[in-house]
């Protein structure tokens, strides 16, 4: 359930690139990417993207709390081509975070099943039984104030995978609203978690393509 859902206004739609097949924006945090049921959520990121090119569809999700890099296609077969891409694995991402405390080992790998908490929905939860494989490489970039600046290269792509994995590690993703505790949760306005690139295949030549958004924190 989304409480006092007010996603940001500018910039309405952030174009990083655009061709006939692709579509990669730079989505702002706090917005969703698909609507929500109730009808106060229905501004969303595909809304908006299908009021300037109306073909325009979801190849993969970003949660709402979370900004950068996401990729639209703009015709059935580069949907097709795009979505057998992140199916398969074949595309890389990178994410950037800031977290409570200082990680150590500095770089490192969390590999911990993952399953939606049901009670909790929609939080998700390590269940060594019946998660889902759900593999995180982490790297600690610089250290201040009692947090950590780290670079996440999930391997897999479950829902909320790098902040219960940060979690597990106990360094939560500050400000992040569902899992941290009230003091990391106050550190930050918004969830520190921003997907900065993102690697793929063009569905109709094959080029090997990396779309970078600045990180805004």
């Amino acid at each position: 359930m989304l409480l006092n859902y007010n996603p940001p206004r500018f910039p309405y739609l952030n174009i990083i690139y655009q061709d006939d097949d692709l579509l990669i924006l730079d989505k702002p945090s706090g917005l969703l990417t698909v609507p929500g049921k109730d009808p106060k959520h229905a501004d969303c990121l595909i809304r908006r993207a299908n009021l300037v090119f109306p073909t325009a569809k979801i190849v993969h999700r970003l949660d709402m709390a979370t900004s950068g890099v996401i990729c639209l296609a703009l015709n059935k077969e580069a949907h097709r081509n795009l979505s057998m891409q992140f199916q398969e694995r074949h595309t890389a991402k990178e994410y950037i975070a800031i977290v409570e405390g200082y990680l150590e080992p500095k770089q490192g790998s969390v590999d911990l099943p993952l399953i939606c908490d049901w009670p909790n929905r929609p939080k998700q939860i390590v269940d060594m039984e019946n998660g889902k494989p759900s593999l995180t490489h982490y790297q600690v970039l610089s250290t201040t104030d009692n947090a950590s600046r780290v670079r996440l290269t999930p391997v897999t792509g479950r829902s909320h995978q790098l902040r219960v994995h940060m979690l597990s590690l106990g360094h939560v993703i500050l400000g992040d609203r569902l899992y941290a505790h009230p003091e990391a949760k106050a550190r930050a306005e918004r969830l520190q978690l921003h997907a900065h690139w993102l690697s793929i295949s063009h569905p109709s030549t094959g080029e090997s393509l990396t779309f970078t958004a600045e990180c805004p924190f």
